[in-house]
């Protein structure tokens, strides 16, 4: 592991050098273990091998098929953004986009008032949480450790 690079740079995304092609690829954001599994059996590596032992054009493939998964053959159910409701298509969004797309979904939702934006506007859970152990915001309820302490070392001071 001597010719192993620490940080390799893919799709704007620093990746730990010394892990396997697909754990490594998981650690960029939006690219979850079936996507992984289909670049790397795409690409036809050997699932052993590190990705900081690849050369620049093995991770410029790579990019690509991250990129463009359509060409690459990757199925339309594993892609992230089906069916775009802005251009129809059928796309796979990593990175800071994925923040953004995601980010004018949830402002589309709040605009046209629906029950899920009302739910992101109240700051409580969407999907169908149950919320009576949880997700209640507020005062903690309980002791202060600071102020017992104070409060003790009061006590300690007067009885000197």
């Amino acid at each position: 592991m001597a010719d192993v690079q620490e940080i390799v740079r893919v799709a704007d995304t620093d990746i730990d050098g010394t892990k396997r092609i697909v754990d490594a690829i998981q650690d960029i954001k939006g690219i979850g273990d079936t996507v992984a599994n289909a670049v790397e059996g795409n690409l036809e590596f050997d699932p052993e091998t590190r990705i900081g032992s690849l050369e620049e054009d093995e991770l410029e493939r790579i990019e690509e098929v991250i990129k463009d998964p359509e060409e690459a053959g990757i199925p339309r159910w594993a892609r992230n953004r089906r069916k775009d409701r802005e251009t129809g298509e059928n796309k796979h969004v990593i990175g800071a986009d994925l923040d953004l797309v995601k980010e004018f979904d949830i402002r589309r939702y709040k605009e046209t008032g629906t029950y899920r934006g009302k739910r992101h506007e109240m700051g409580l859970p969407v999907r169908g949480q149950q919320t009576q152990g949880s997700f209640r915001g507020g005062e903690k309820i309980g002791v202060e450790r600071e102020r017992v302490q104070e409060e003790a070392e009061e006590t300690t001071e007067e009885e000197e």
